[in-house]
């Protein structure tokens, strides 16, 4: 009687071996691999179904790795710090320290479940004075590098978070967290010149393996572009406005100038007629995002009641103010050709203001536009340029401007300085030092870390200030210069501080003398795979990228990116949304890791949908993946005794079945893997049947190719057939090309035109070989028949006419 698939007790039993004897161990002589995921924030609500995702994704990879004899380095850590972790304290009134611990420990409870290979000797925590003192090591460097600074800037203003927000936290002009609306405010700060390395983030691009969508969100983010900044004369003033255009081709076609509501000009070109009407349209504009501002919507504006001079054609043209011109991007001011910009266009058609067509398609007559275009074509109504192509005018005319003395030749960038302060309490202390006399001094490197206090009141202020200004015995210090009086910066870092370099002290994480030794560097990063969802594209993977990029120039480390390969896995929607508590449409992965078992959950969050994109989840699906575990059992457990000699067939069954799951699980296509799992199990299932048996080595086959997917039942398999060694110490199967050549087909046989037997013969072999080998198969069939004909269709069917 076969024994039952019991999943409870095989995975109890090898969760407990793995723990005392781990399958992935470093050993002289064995290459390494670094696998990682992105480290999570430790959430009060836990993990769903929709984390197991990407977790799963890269321990397969790790697994695979492990089996190609790699020592495999695959860390797991917590991002603990920031406004997420904070804010679950606020709201649960409890202190950040004390959820954040409680939170950790409830996911890492849950990790566990995963049976994911993790490496928890190296386990980090960016709350950890021992991993945050190199946070602000890095930052005291920057800081000695020029590449840290203050500035006092309008920022994206909460009023009842009560912090700053990014501009992608504040869509629509409200808060994303709490649906605030969202002012600006004039804040001191701490900025990371970021800008200094758009080019090289840029250019470096092409060394990746990453997806070319993030790449290309990455490009525009930086938004590198050549073009010719232009003086254009306020008439009737002793001012100028400065634009900067990539398109100094269309100069002619300017016909009005639009500002941001924030540039410095706007107070002092207003006329007293449109005076109320402006200060109205700034205070609305300052309540938005730079990203709603920037969105495709009906543009609005105010007209200053002033006029620019075109310097090429000396024409007035209307000067106005636009939200839709950010402050910080540029100039603040820009010409606007609406022949050729639809932007321009919808709003010189909203208020009426002058068209003039410049660039024309080769071949076509005047006519009035309909839309702006923005093809190539030929310039005109533009005497300097007339005659050009768009495209040569486009090239020439920077330099044309720049002789002319009308303007000069330049590169400009979308990516701005990063506003790297917080006015929060649960962040890294910035380690700075504030003198009287000697202005902003780093804490010297000796007496970092800048340990965060303990308070009795963590919860934002109203003034914009940090709650670390209220300490005066912590922010009271004398100056490391001088020795004189002088106070902390009580300003904290971003969440985005110590996610910006984490992967590096995995390396070497309880080194106490250095973010990580050379050796360790040397030996284990960059990270050759980085598994996370594409939601962090641009911010994390652009600062990662960053902070790497400085490393580098101060010799820490000895490679300019710090991931490879990069993978993006899509979201589990559930109900047509993405998984959230608020929605109730959260499936936890502990009930279903009760009812089926781990190693059921694990194949089925690689089978519910092409891991790149997001997929629904669908509690029916995992019923299947169960079915399928439960026939692989009952394989095992019918044929492990049954042994038999390898035929062609079962050959080329095992060697199919090797080539197509390696072959898709290096194209990192899970779900497609998954099915060809369950294609080639029945396939060698077919195969047994026909034989009475099977041979051990393709028993062997399956289970080790299973391993990394679902380690308990494979772990089982493999030790029931003998082996005292784990599964994970065997060899990845390499599939032999030679034996994938079919030489054989199946043939019916037919007697009078009905099939009575299947008949497996030669491709070429001949007539006379396959119908006596027909005539064998059917025996007593044949018996007091008298055979009228004998037909043979190559490859296809075997006929024997009898009367």
């Amino acid at each position: 009687m076969s024994s039952r698939y019991e999943f409870r007790e095989i995975e109890k039993k090898w969760r407990a071996e793995w723990e005392k004897n781990p399958v992935n161990k470093e050993a002289e002589g064995k290459p390494n691999y670094y696998c990682l995921d992105m480290f999570p924030y430790p959430s009060g609500t836990g993990l769903h179904v929709g984390h197991w995702r990407g977790y799963v994704l890269s321990d397969v990879i790790s697994r695979y790795k492990i089996l190609q004899g790699y020592y495999v380095l695959h860390p797991m850590g917590w991002d603990a710090f920031g406004l997420p972790a904070e804010n679950f304290a606020i709201k649960h009134n409890i202190h950040p320290a004390i959820s954040t611990a409680e939170n950790i420990a409830n996911v890492k409870r849950q990790l566990h479940e995963i049976s994911a290979v993790y490496d928890w000797d190296r386990e980090v925590n960016t709350t950890d004075p021992s991993f945050y003192k190199w946070t602000q090591w890095i930052f005291v460097q920057m800081f000695k590098k020029g590449l840290a600074y203050e500035k006092e800037m309008p920022l994206n203003w909460c009023p009842s978070c009560k912090c700053v927000l990014a501009n992608e936290e504040a869509t629509n002009g409200v808060c994303e967290r709490c649906g605030s609306q969202v002012t600006k405010k004039n804040l001191r700060q701490w900025m990371l010149k970021i800008t200094a390395y758009a080019d090289r983030l840029l250019d470096d691009l092409s060394q990746l393996e990453w997806p070319e969508k993030v790449k290309k969100m990455q490009t525009d983010w930086i938004g590198r572009s050549y073009g010719a900044e232009v003086d254009f004369e306020v008439a009737g003033t002793d001012k100028k406005l400065t634009v900067y255009t990539t398109r100094p081709d269309t100069l002619y076609g300017a016909t009005f100038m639009v500002i941001s509501p924030e540039h410095k000009v706007v107070k002092d070109i207003t006329t007293p007629e449109q005076k109320d009407a402006m200060e109205a349209y700034c205070y609305a504009a300052s309540t938005k995002s730079s990203v709603d501002r920037m969105s495709d919507r009906e543009k609005t504006g105010v007209f200053t009641g002033s006029y620019a001079i075109n310097p090429l054609n000396k024409k007035e043209i209307p000067i106005w103010v636009s939200d839709y011109v950010l402050a910080d991007y540029g100039t603040g001011a820009i010409m606007c050709v609406p022949a050729h910009d639809q932007r321009d266009f919808d709003f010189a058609k909203k208020f009426n203001l002058p068209i003039i067509e410049v660039i024309r398609p080769e071949g076509a007559e005047e006519k009035e536009l309909e839309e702006a275009y923005t093809g190539d074509g030929v310039i005109v109504n533009s005497p300097i340029f007339d005659g050009m192509t768009a495209f040569e005018a486009k090239k020439k005319a920077p330099e044309m401007l720049e002789k002319m003395g009308i303007g000069k030749k330049t590169v400009n960038y979308k990516l701005r300085d990063w506003v790297f302060s917080r006015q929060r309490y649960w962040g890294e202390p910035i380690p700075i030092v504030h003198c009287p006399k000697c202005g902003a001094v780093p804490v010297p490197e000796d007496q970092l870390p800048v340990l965060l206090p303990e308070v009795e009141s963590y919860q934002p202020t109203d003034t914009g200030e940090s709650p670390l200004s209220a300490i005066d015995d912590w922010v009271n210090t004398t100056c490391p210069c001088c020795g004189g009086p002088a106070k902390r910066e009580t300003n904290t870092m971003p969440q985005w501080a110590g996610s910006s370099w984490y992967f590096l002290r995995y390396t070497d994480p309880h080194n106490d003398k250095e973010l990580a030794s050379k050796e360790n560097l040397k030996k284990y990063a960059p990270v050759d795979l980085y598994v996370g969802g594409i939601e962090h594209a641009v911010l994390h993977l652009l600062y990662a990228r960053f902070y790497t990029k400085f490393l580098y120039d101060i010799g820490v480390v000895e490679f300019t990116e710090p991931f490879h390969r990069l993978f993006n896995q899509g979201m589990i929607n559930k109900d047509g949304a993405k998984m959230s508590k608020s929605k109730g449409n959260v499936v936890s992965p502990d009930e279903l890791v009760a009812k089926y078992g781990c190693d059921s959950l694990r194949m089925y969050e690689l089978f519910v949908g092409p891991p790149e994109l997001d997929s629904e989840w669908d509690d029916r699906g995992i019923d299947g993946v169960f079915r399928y575990l439960n026939k692989v059992w009952k394989f095992y457990d019918e044929y492990k005794d049954k042994p038999a000699k390898p035929t062609a067939e079962s050959e080329f069954v095992k060697n199919k079945l090797v080539k197509e799951i390696t072959t898709r699980l290096n194209a990192l296509t899970m779900n497609t893997v998954v099915s060809g799992f369950m294609e080639y199990t029945n396939s060698l299932i077919d195969v047994a049947k026909k034989q009475g048996g099977i041979d051990k080595s393709d028993l062997e086959t399956l289970i080790i190719l299973l391993a990394p997917f679902t380690p308990h039942i494979a772990e089982e398999m493999w030790h029931g057939l003998g082996h005292e060694e784990t599964v994970f110490s065997a060899k990845w199967p390499e599939y032999d090309d030679s034996k994938l050549v079919v030489n054989t087909v199946s043939v019916a046989v037919q007697v009078n035109g009905k099939v009575r037997e299947n008949l497996t013969v030669e491709k070429d072999e001949d007539k006379d070989s396959v119908i006596a080998k027909a005539k064998d198969a059917l025996g007593s069939r044949l018996d007091g028949k008298t055979i009228v004909k004998e037909i043979y269709v190559p490859g296809r069917i075997v006929n024997i006419v009898v009367k």
